[in-house]
């Protein structure tokens, strides 16, 4: 079991967090506290193993709160401000949950978690309960900075995103966003249930596409290609699909 505490100053945070903690196998709640300085505490005498943790809080930051703690448990950041994500990761946090959490994003984050503080530990077995699984793709999303500001884009919306060195593209029904970003990080972020690496240069929603043809994908008018080296996995997804 890993051992969990969750630090925030809002009461409804800390019950969503509670309600979905309850929901995985392998997590194990010991305390949920609006106080930080009493979650330090815990941290600070090895009684937890993953710290869920907000960002702003009056008496002690999140992220005072990570380098006081100095890496004696691990951190999942929750918070609903974008810009703090670099200075996390700078900290070593395992993840970054963007407010309002969807639960898949919550479960794709503590697996992440889980990998670090138990790599021997077999895959998860139980996949949550088909209640577990309601949120929607419709309701998720994600921030990126763009030239001017920080957008809000729903993964639902998403049709492809394209890879241009430093920076990427991500193409909606409605509009072209480009963001200094990597590839990798952006993958990283997509619930792969949904989203595919099919190329270096091209990440494609799975029910954006419209038809393959051999190592083509059609979604609308633009024609993605399939790369070598990840024609396998994608053509295994197809196959999955097939009637």
């Amino acid at each position: 079991m890993i051992r969990c505490l969750i630090v925030d100053d809002e009461p409804l945070a800390l019950h969503i967090l509670e309600d979905y903690i309850s929901k995985i196998p392998f997590l194990q709640l010991v305390k949920a506290t609006t106080n930080p300085i009493e979650a330090l505490t815990l941290v600070q005498e090895k009684l937890v193993d993953l710290v869920f943790l907000d960002v702003q809080m009056p008496e002690l930051t999140g992220i005072q709160f990570l380098r006081i703690a100095n890496g004696k448990a691990k951190v999942i950041l929750t918070t609903a401000y974008p810009q703090y994500a670099l200075e996390g990761y700078e900290l070593d946090v395992i993840d970054y949950l963007l407010k309002p959490i969807a639960f898949d994003r919550f479960f794709k984050s503590v697996q992440k978690a889980q990998a670090v503080l138990q790599p021997a530990a077999a895959p998860v077995q139980s996949e949550p309960a088909p209640q577990q699984k309601q949120q929607d793709l419709l309701s998720d999303f994600i921030f990126v900075k763009t030239e001017h500001k920080i957008q809000k884009v729903y993964l639902n919306n998403i049709l492809f995103i394209e890879g241009l060195k430093d920076y990427i593209s991500i193409f909606t029904p409605a509009e072209r966003i480009i963001t200094l970003q990597n590839m990798k990080k952006m993958e990283d972020a997509l619930p792969e249930k949904h989203f595919i690496r099919v190329h270096k240069s091209y990440i494609v929603s799975i029910n954006k596409i419209d038809s393959i043809e051999r190592s083509r994908i059609f979604i609308g008018d633009k024609v993605i290609p399939v790369g070598d080296t990840y024609r396998e996995e994608f053509f295994k997804i197809v196959d999955g699909k097939n009637i």
